[in-house]
């Protein structure tokens, strides 16, 4: 399989050197200096994104035109995920998009979701959420913690809505993000009582599991039309 990569940050060369293991030839690189527009060339069988937020819909709409599937890392860009939605749809593409693409963390996102399914009989425990990531972090709070709110409100009677670092009523669920010098990027669900606390926690150890969930998903991808999350990827309901 041929990879086209966008973004030759540490995690481009990550995903470089992954690629190569299993196989897979990186046939194009887009960086500032070579960007990824709409005349630019390239054979590659899939394209795999990790650059910026005010970025990524560029990228995607060349890789519409390019008819190239493309597997999207940035986060901070949901907003604009109706749309492109739709476009994906009209024009036959095919999007694989994710907060966190390791296959620890989608397994970690299933587990909190369980949980607070569970949790909402027992109205005793207070759900909350902390991420720590280091100090080159550009958004707080993280897309994966973000996610990981998105799918407690949706399986917890309780939260509505999410709120970073304080809460001002019972409906909201806390965030708390933090950014430390030289420390691995780390989720943690709690449900927590007077009593007791229960809690969930993933920890990454090297950007190694997400380059390979990339790449899985960039596997996936070929031959692919519609938009698709991990889950798709990993099979996991």
């Amino acid at each position: 399989m041929n990879i086209a990569l966008i973004g030759y940050g540490k995690m481009g060369k990550t995903i470089e050197r992954i690629a190569n293991e299993r196989g897979h030839e990186i046939s194009s690189i887009f960086d500032s200096k070579n960007p990824y527009l709409h005349d630019s060339q390239t054979n590659a069988d899939v394209a795999i994104e990790f650059t910026r937020p005010d970025l990524v819909v560029g990228h995607i709409e060349t890789s519409m035109l390019q008819h190239l599937p493309i597997v999207v890392g940035t986060t901070a860009w949901n907003s604009h995920l109706p749309e492109i939605t739709q476009r994906i749809i009209a024009t036959n593409s095919c999007l694989v998009h994710a907060s966190n693409f390791s296959i620890g963390v989608n397994i970690f996102q299933q587990l909190c979701e369980n949980l607070a399914h569970m949790m909402t009989l027992y109205p005793q425990y207070t759900l909350s959420i902390e991420e720590i990531h280091h100090l080159q972090k550009l958004d707080s709070p993280s897309g994966t913690a973000i996610s990981l709110a998105t799918g407690i409100i949706e399986n917890h009677s309780t939260y509505k809505s999410w709120s970073l670092n304080t809460v001002n009523n019972k409906s909201d669920l806390l965030i708390e993000a933090k950014r430390l010098p030289d420390v691995p990027g780390t989720h943690e669900i709690r449900a927590t009582s007077t009593i007791d606390t229960i809690s969930l926690k993933h920890e990454a150890h090297n950007r190694d599991g997400f380059a390979l969930g990339a790449i899985l998903a960039a596997e996936f991808a070929v031959g692919k039309h519609g938009v698709f999350t991990m889950k798709d990827v990993l099979q996991i309901t």
